[in-house]
Order: structure tokens, then sequence, then C-alpha cells
């Protein structure tokens, strides 16, 4: 499984519309999309997921996630398209027509690669995050959470990712959690693995221990040359609340985390929530990981409304 750094072919949006649960922000949301379509297209095609019915618009998480099968001598390398059931988060909400989706892509020629189905297992493209040279993070409260792939073992369940997505490690993270997180504790909210064995992850607070408690493990990680990562904390966003359009709860806080960054051919998009001296730290942060391509932040306090942000939208491609 490639680093998301790595060379992308496309990058793939699925579109906000009045049928999905943007339709009382719908103009709202589609700013920000058409925002984020205006920074990719500048630097790499786009597939636009739009006629085609979907429940909602979380592409990293019904989108296929790539594999390159390494060549024979002398021939070119091969793309496999990995599709994996979506169950809405373990059954949290429809996704019928989101888990067909990758069948339709493939069928009307819009996808390159050699299509793999694994219908018979759930897996997200935000709960996994790979090195590129065989490491691949998660976490057991994602993972082992129910409705996903009982009752398979935490083993079998690391077996089956190391033969689908050419792994030969996989680190499970035990802490790592963010108020009002739909997804059971998604990699991508917490943890980014970034060039030159760095991770960068989102920091805790009095109101979050669990982010202090994952932060020690991290510490206590080694690379597979058996040398610690490099460490870069991102702040925390100030709470953010819910305005009522989504829960049935007033007041509820959203998951905003700035961990949520897209990486693409020579920049990373960042979430950022009018929150300036964060949105500017974080940013910061991240260019420290990244000092090679532009860091360009994009306003999402519409996105955090439905508990996801801008890696959530989207899904690369190689």
């Amino acid at each position: 499984m490639p680093a998301e750094w790595e060379k992308q072919s496309a990058v793939q949006l699925t579109l906000p519309n009045e049928h999905t649960d943007w339709a009382p922000i719908l103009p709202e949301i589609t700013a920000v999309y058409e925002e984020m379509k205006r920074e990719i297209s500048k630097r790499e095609p786009l597939i636009i997921v739009d006629d085609i019915p979907h429940n909602d618009t979380w592409a990293r998480d019904h989108g296929f996630i790539t594999v390159e099968e390494s060549p024979a001598a002398g021939q070119p390398s091969t793309i496999i398209l990995l599709d994996f059931c979506f169950n809405g988060w373990g059954g949290k909400f429809p996704a019928e027509l989101d888990n067909a989706l990758n069948r339709r892509l493939y069928e009307q020629g819009l996808m390159k690669g050699t299509y793999e189905p694994h219908l018979d297992f759930v897996l997200e493209g935000g709960s996994i995050e790979s090195d590129g040279k065989g490491t691949v993070f998660t976490t057991r409260c994602c993972l082992m959470a129910p409705h996903r792939n009982q009752p398979l073992t935490q083993e079998e369940i690391e077996e089956r990712l190391k033969e689908y997505l050419g792994a030969e490690r996989i680190v499970w993270l035990n802490h790592g959690s963010l108020i009002g997180d739909d997804t059971d504790g998604h990699i991508d909210t917490l943890v980014r693995i970034a060039p030159d064995d760095t991770l960068l992850y989102t920091g805790g607070d009095e109101e979050h221990p669990d982010l202090l408690e994952m932060e020690k493990e991290l510490q206590g990680l080694r690379t597979c040359g058996d040398r610690p990562y490099r460490l870069l904390r991102l702040p925390l966003p100030r709470p953010i609340y819910d305005s009522g359009e989504r829960s049935e709860v007033r007041g509820e806080r959203l998951p905003a985390t700035y961990a949520n960054y897209l990486v693409i051919n020579g920049a990373v998009l960042v979430p950022t929530y009018d929150q300036p001296d964060l949105d500017e730290e974080a940013m910061r942060t991240i260019g420290e990981a990244f000092p090679d391509r532009e860091i360009i932040g994009i306003d999402c306090r519409a996105v955090i409304k439905q508990h996801g942000s801008l890696h959530c939208c989207t899904m690369q491609y190689y």
C-alpha cells in the first residue's frame, strides 16, 4: 500500500446533493467542495462522483483502497483496486448505495487498475495509514468495534490486512478518540505517517485524556529499524459545537482535528476552523513534515457539521 505522499494519478470527490444529509447546509458545503476541487485540479486529475446515486460523500471510506503489485523484472507495476465492504461505520448509517459505487465506477471505465473485490470484509480507508514501506497503522477501537468484522479475532484481522495490503507489520494503537467521532477512532483523525519516519498526531487535553495516553504510546513506538519515530504534535482545535442541523441534541461537540489533512501532488490541504492561531500552528507543523510542498488551508467548519473533515471527503489513487 503506497504512502499518501507518493505520486498520485487522481483524487476522488463524491459530491453533496439534496438527497444526502448535507441538504440543510448544501450551499455552505458545496462552497467547501468547490475550493477543494480548485486546489486539487491545479495539481492532478479529479474523479467526480455526482450522477451515480450515493448515500453520503465520504469517499475516504467508500472509495477503492489501492495497492501496488511488485512487477516482474523489466515489467511495469500493477495497480490493484481493492473493493472492501463499507457498512456505514458499523451500521450507524445507511450505506447500500455507497457500497455499490466502486463496482459502478470500475464498470464505467473511470478507474484504472485490476478490480479485486473483498466485500466480505469491512475496511474503511480512514481506518488505516501506510508508510509505503510495509508498515500500516490502525486502531483497536475501530477495527475491533462491534458490527464490523466479528467474530474475527484481532490476529485474524491482522492476517487479512497483511494479505490484502501487502503489509509486513501492523501497528495497533490502544488509545485515541475524539468527542463526537462517528468512526470509532479512525487513525486519520489521530495519527498520520509522514516521510522520514515522522508521525503527526493530535494532542490531548483535560477533555481528551485518551489522547494524552496515545501520546505516551507513540513515544514508545519504534520503526522497523528499531529507532524512535520523529513526533510532531498537532494542536487540538478549541471546541466547536453543533448548531442543531444534524443532532437531536443541540450543542454537541464536533470532532474537529488538524490530522485530517490530504497530501496531494506538490501540496498538502489542511483543514482549518477559523481559529487563526491554532490554524497557523497546525499548518506550520504540517509544513515541517512536508517541507517540499505548498501548505494550503481549507475552511472545514461546514464539513465537521457531519462529523468528518477534509481527508474524509477524499480518496487518492496512484
